[in-house]
């Protein structure tokens, strides 16, 4: 699950959509098979695979190492989830129509899943097994016969082609960008399919990406229009299904009877909860107070004030609710204002680096947000995939390739780094700086207001659907208005914010990407010409750079894990150059607050905030009750 853990106030996340698999909260099974490579060296048969090296857990592994195996199942998680959506229509995430409910993932297996201890490994679930050659070029998927929807009818391969074909036909427009590598799927049995990758093609994800694939019921769909939104519950493959809906309020997932594969090895200990709950609210102050009247469980907190000053509460000093922070091992995440580069104004640059200067970053941490962060100034923050310094050494011998795509800067400066302001509202010798840069790109100022020649003033509307940024926006847009822009912060409601972006019709926004630890297949949505233009693209700066695309397939192709550093180096300091985002800050913890009646794991997985892992501790629970604490 991604989760906005950076933010001091929730941010609207972008999700690249591979697949809409949720492979730490959905169903984790397989069957625990490995047969040895055929004789003739051809092909691989394995229970699992990597996309660098090898499996950290062989094939007959009792269970992840980061669980309790005899965790109890019962009771119910509650909790508001963390894409900063306050309501929804739908329970069709795939679609383009429609807000999708979030938790939605746990409806839905795939043949592959991850592990929250390994960053590049993937095991069978659907799948008992998998077959491929070492390049790649195929892999065929053995089923397990015994995996089932919840209606009772088996899943079978005909299911995985069709899940396929219409999400690529009927789905969301980056499906295409998402399939493109892919030639063929076929059924060659019942419980045999097939993958065929394009030939030239960078095959190091592909299997992992097809084994991301949500199983949809064929059968289900025969008389369902799939491209319709709809708030029925549907027939699933996964371990959840909708028990009660609240549009607005909350979405309810219980764990349905007959789960073919609740007792397999990497389920133990996963799928603790009976029911899962997301509850919604108009804005997260009113969901705080819900928390502390034990309305919900878990809360994991984005106010930075709040996090500072307001766990005074009775519940938490009596010790019912317990505060803690999370580390979090995973890159802190790509949080900033976004500039939507389709807009002509937009497309100098040096427009870009003066409204950038604008924002004071250190007056906002030292006044808002308690000194609590730091300023992000890479796509990959807090990892080794962090462009640093002045370019050198393997990384410059790679841009070389494209220096004549580049500017002088990326190879004279150091990776672009946001300049420290003083911490009063307004750095003057900033402010003199983006002044300077909008007098040589030609927006002089007349009467106190930016125009160009053509008399066009320089406007900019700061978009959101919630008012919960607008202690930080407000004083930024007042920066700008000192320099001259017409800046306003538009407040829209959550329909209408999710039509302006479906259609690109905006000027920036707030928002943030959780970017994975091995970067591929997902910078295609990102960043790639490919995905500019595309109506709901989570492209949402809408970058298209010749340079930028070739970087990302040189990622996309890497064949090490040192290839694949040095290469997101590179893009990072080639993005970062570009100035097509205005950073914000991050911190790199969870940030939690949960009423003390669950059990958990020793050790937190350390790419996961863990509470996937939790379980209900009736013990607990009733001493609480018992004490008097508004429990539900």
């Amino acid at each position: 699950m991604t989760h906005a853990r950076a933010a001091c106030v929730p941010h609207r996340q972008w999700i690249p959509p591979l697949i809409w698999a949720l492979p730490l909260l959905a169903a984790l099974a397989f069957v625990a098979l490995s047969r040895p490579a055929l004789a003739n060296g051809e092909t691989t048969i394995s229970h699992g695979i990597s996309v660098f090296g090898d499996l950290k857990y062989g094939p007959d592994f009792p269970h992840f190492d980061y669980v309790n195996p005899d965790a109890p199942k019962g009771g119910t998680m509650r909790f508001v989830g963390t894409l900063a959506s306050t309501t929804f229509d739908s329970i069709n995430p795939f679609i383009l129509k429609g807000e999708p409910a979030q938790g939605t993932g746990l409806m839905y297996d795939t043949l592959l899943v991850g592990a929250a201890d390994e960053p590049d490994g993937a095991y069978g679930l659907i799948a008992t097994s998998l077959e491929y050659p070492e390049d790649r070029q195929w892999v065929i998927f053995d089923m397990d016969p015994a995996a089932t929807f919840s209606d009772g009818e088996p899943i079978e391969a005909s299911d995985v082609v069709f899940s396929y074909n219409i999400l690529l036909e009927k789905g969301r427009p980056v499906y295409k960008i998402i399939f493109q590598d892919f030639e063929s799927v076929e059924a060659l049995d019942a419980h045999r399919v097939k993958f065929t990758f394009k030939d030239g093609v960078s095959t190091r994800e592909l299997i992992q990406q097809a084994g991301s694939l949500s199983i949809l019921p064929e059968h289900y769909y025969e008389n369902v229009d799939f491209a319709e939104s709809t708030l029925t519950p549907p027939v699933v493959s996964g371990a959840y299904e909708i028990t009660d809906t609240k549009p607005g309020r909350s979405i309810k997932y219980c764990r349905r009877d007959g789960y073919w594969a609740a007792d397999h090895p990497v389920n133990v200990g996963a799928n603790n909860f009976d029911c899962y709950v997301y509850e919604y609210f108009a804005d997260r102050i009113a969901s705080f107070e819900a928390f502390k009247s034990g309305n919900y469980l878990l809360h994991e907190e984005f106010f930075s004030k709040n996090w500072a000053t307001a766990y005074d509460f009775p519940a938490l000093d009596k010790g019912w609710v317990i505060k803690t922070e999370l580390i979090d091992n995973r890159p802190s995440g790509a949080q900033g204002f976004w500039f939507n580069l389709r807009r002509e104004k937009f497309q100098d640059i040096r427009v870009r680096q003066a409204i950038g200067m604008m924002f004071n970053f250190e007056w906002s941490n030292q006044a808002l947000f308690y000194g609590i962060y730091k300023r992000t100034d890479s796509f990959w923050e807090n990892s080794e995939m962090q462009a640093e310094d002045i370019v050198d050494g393997a990384e410059l011998a790679l841009l070389e390739e494209f220096r004549d795509q580049l500017p002088d800067t990326v190879f004279t400066e150091p990776a672009f780094t946001p300049q420290v302001n003083q911490p009063s509202r307004t750095d003057r010798r900033a402010l003199r700086a983006a002044a300077r840069l909008l007098e040589e790109a030609g927006w002089t100022l007349q009467d106190g207001v930016r125009k160009n020649a053509a008399g066009k003033t320089l406007t900019l509307e700061i978009m959101d659907d919630s008012t919960a940024m607008e202690r930080v926006i407000n004083p930024y847009v007042e920066n700008l208005k000192r320099l001259g822009i017409e800046a306003s912060l538009d407040f829209v409601d959550p329909a209408q914010y999710q039509q302006r972006t479906k259609d690109l019709d905006y000027d920036m926004v707030p928002g943030r990407f959780s970017m994975p630890q091995n970067p591929g297949l997902e910078l295609r949505q990102l960043f790639s010409s490919a995905s500019a233009d595309q109506p709901d693209t989570v492209n949402i700066a809408g970058i298209a750079d010749p340079a930028v695309d070739a970087l990302i397939e040189k990622v996309i192709s890497a064949d090490s894990r040192e290839k694949l550093v040095l290469t997101v180096k590179a893009l990072d300091r080639v993005l970062r150059d570009r100035h097509i985002w205005v950073p914000q800050w991050y911190s790199g913890t969870h940030k939690v607050a949960y009423w003390d009646i669950f059990g958990m794991p020793d050790e937190k997985p350390p790419y996961s905030r863990g509470d996937a892992y939790w379980w209900f501790d009736q013990e607990k629970y009733d001493a609480l009750k018992a004490a008097g604490a508004p429990l539900p």
